[in-house]
C-alpha cells in the first residue's frame, strides 16, 4: 500500500504545490508511490458562511479554530493507523528521526492550524502531535505541512532513485552536509578544492567528514555537542582536527 497524506486544511488550493513537482510530485502522479488527498474544514462548518473560528475563551486578540469543526472534519478521514500532526509553532520541532519514524509508517493525517491555534480539547482528545518546522511564526499552517510531508515522502523507497543519495545527507548521522561543488573548476575566480580532483577516494571521503564536522560545529552548536556525546558514548574516534580540514 502507498503511502497516504490527507491534508486538514482551510486552504486546499495550496496543495499539492511543490509536492507536485520534480522526483516527489512523479512518485505521486506517475508512479503511485505515495498518495495525497485534501479535506477542507470549511465545508464541515454549520455556520452558513463558512466559519470556523471562534473567540479565545479568556479574551484576548484573533479568533480560535472550533474543535468540533474540526472534528467533524476529521471523522470523516479514514484513519488507518495514521499518525495526527497539528502544524503548530508552539509544537515540538521536526527533525530527521522523526521523519524517517513516519516515513515508516502507512502515512500522515495533517491538520493546518490558522489564526491563533487550536482549541486544545481537539488535540488533546484526538490525540495530535503538535510539529513545529522553525523558531518562527507564519501565517498558516500549509506551509509547515508541505515541509513535513516532503520530507517524509523523500525517504520512500523508489522515490529519489538510489538509495546512496540519502546517506551522507545533513542530520542523518547527526552531522550537517558537508559543501557540493561542480563544474567549472575555477568560478569567479574560487577553485573547487583540489582533493576533490584528486581521484583519491580516502583523501575525498576524510576531506567531506572533516567538512561535515567544521560545518556542524559553527552553524549547529547544540547538533555538534551531541554527536560528541555520541561519539564517546560508542567510544568512537576523535573528530578530525582542525589540521585535516585544509584543502
Amino acid at each position: 500500500m502507498s503511502f497516504a497524506v490527507t491534508v486538514l486544511t482551510m486552504f486546499p488550493e495550496a496543495f499539492p504545490g511543490p509536492l507536485g513537482v520534480s522526483l516527489i510530485g512523479t512518485a505521486w502522479r506517475e508512479t503511485g508511490l505515495w498518495r495525497l488527498e485534501t479535506v477542507d474544514i470549511r465545508s464541515f462548518s454549520k455556520d452558513k458562511r463558512g466559519f470556523l473560528d471562534d473567540t479565545p475563551a479568556g479574551g484576548g486578540p484573533g479568533q480560535v479554530m472550533r474543535a468540533d469543526v474540526i472534528a467533524s472534519a476529521l471523522d470523516s478521514v479514514e484513519r488507518r493507523e495514521r499518525p495526527l500532526l497539528c502544524m503548530s509553532a508552539r509544537g515540538r520541532p521536526l527533525t530527521q528521526a522523526r521523519v524517517r519514524e513516519w516515513s515508516r509508517g502507512s502515512g500522515l493525517v495533517v491538520l493546518c492550524g490558522r489564526f491563533e491555534g487550536v482549541d486544545q480539547r481537539l488535540l488533546d482528545g484526538r490525540g495530535f502531535e503538535e510539529v513545529s518546522v522553525g523558531d518562527a511564526v507564519i501565517a498558516g499552517g500549509e506551509a509547515a505541512a508541505l515541509v513535513t510531508i516532503e520530507a517524509c515522502v523523500r525517504l520512500l523507497p523508489g522515490v529519489l532513485g538510489q538509495a546512496e543519495s540519502l546517506r551522507d545527507e545533513s542530520f542523518e548521522d547527526g552531522l550537517l552536509e558537508h559543501p557540493q561543488f561542480t563544474r567549472p573548476r575555477t568560478f569567479e575566480g574560487q577553485d573547487i578544492p583540489e582533493v576533490l580532483l584528486s581521484g583519491h577516494h580516502a583523501q575525498v571521503a576524510k576531506w567531506r567528514q572533516a567538512r561535515r564536522e567544521a560545518t556542524t560545529r559553527e552553524r549547529r552548536p547544540d547538533l555538534w555537542a551531541a554527536y560528541l556525546a555520541n561519539q564517546q558514548a560508542k567510544g568512537a574516534r576523535k573528530p578530525v582536527g582542525d589540521d585535516d580540514e585544509r584543502d
